[in-house]
């Protein structure tokens, strides 16, 4: 990857909707050779899709949490039963395994606190493996969705 890579990324970070005739012009190539490198980042797995980036407000998901999750037991089979579950439930929007205490950490989002309680109960605190659950309220988000340095 050399810095014209690392400029695509760059711009489409940005701009996720550019043309390529748009995105070489703003990296100061040719559209076929700009063309070459877009799919070759995508097959490298530097890109792995697009989307749009929907305001969670915007759709009615107005309460977030962080949830902290402990295991009581982390063998294999309890991870993956877990981690399984984990994936079916919408309103967990992250998941990242961790090391040490706690074992997870989830970025959960609801209508409001009625909403997330129902989820916690009948949702989040009946996972596989789950000792103790540990939520923390978001109040505001300082830094969010920030493209990725190049």
């Amino acid at each position: 990857m050399d810095d014209v890579d690392r400029q695509i990324l760059a711009e489409l970070q940005q701009d996720g909707r550019l043309t390529v005739t748009e995105l070489a012009a703003r990296v100061r190539l040719s559209v076929s050779p700009c063309h070459r490198r877009l799919r070759e980042l995508e097959r490298a797995g530097a890109i792995s899709g697009y989307r749009a980036v929907v305001d969670p407000a915007a759709v009615g998901l107005n309460f977030e949490a962080l949830v902290f999750v402990s295991m009581r037991q982390e063998d294999r089979d309890t991870v993956v039963e877990f981690e399984g579950a984990l994936a079916d439930i919408p309103h967990v929007v992250e998941a990242q395994r961790l090391f040490g205490e706690p074992d997870y950490l989830l970025r959960v989002v609801a209508a409001d606190l009625a909403a997330y309680q129902r989820l916690y109960d009948e949702r989040l605190a009946t996972l596989p493996g789950v000792q103790r659950l540990t939520s923390t309220l978001v109040m505001k988000h300082v830094v969010d969705d920030r493209p990725l340095p190049a």
